[in-house]
């Protein structure tokens, strides 16, 4: 029977191949940086005087647009307009973690997180920030998660 199961009743059900990986097929998407292991880095950056904050699509296209620059790989996009003169909330769910942002067009003010692991550096979107949102003035903090005692 060439190593074929012999069951001929079908009692067995199908076969199914089962994929054991080892610890050299899981990835590690900590980042390390200047001697220190974490999870990623997580940008909060504000906009002040800034265009486009009352437009969900302009909106989805400049995060995505900041995403894919910083080579994260956008999985889920979801944008609420609040009224017609409201502001936005929305998120960018990333393989490498999420982007999101809420806006108060009434104030040009915008507040964006970035948050990315992995070989994603979420410094590279700043400029399509810069770009989409004409902002006056950017203030961008970074904090390190998840950082690692070893």
């Amino acid at each position: 029977m060439d190593g074929a199961l012999d069951d001929p009743d079908g009692a067995l059900g199908e076969a199914k191949a089962v994929v054991v990986a080892s610890e050299e097929d899981i990835k590690d998407y900590f980042q390390e940086l200047d001697g220190q292991k974490f999870a990623g880095r997580h940008l909060l950056v504000e906009v002040w005087d800034a265009d486009n904050l009352n437009d969900p699509k302009a909106i989805d296209d400049i995060l995505t647009r900041g995403a894919r620059a910083s080579g994260a790989t956008v999985l889920h996009r979801h944008f609420h307009h609040f009224s017609p003169f409201g502001g936005v909330s929305g998120v960018l769910v990333l393989a490498e973690s999420h982007v999101s942002i809420h806006t108060w067009p009434e104030r040009s003010y915008a507040a964006i997180d970035l948050f990315m692991c992995g070989r994603c550096d979420p410094h590279d979107a700043i400029g399509s920030l810069k770009q989409g949102f004409a902002p006056g003035r950017i203030d961008v903090c970074e904090y390190r998660r998840g950082i690692v005692d070893e």
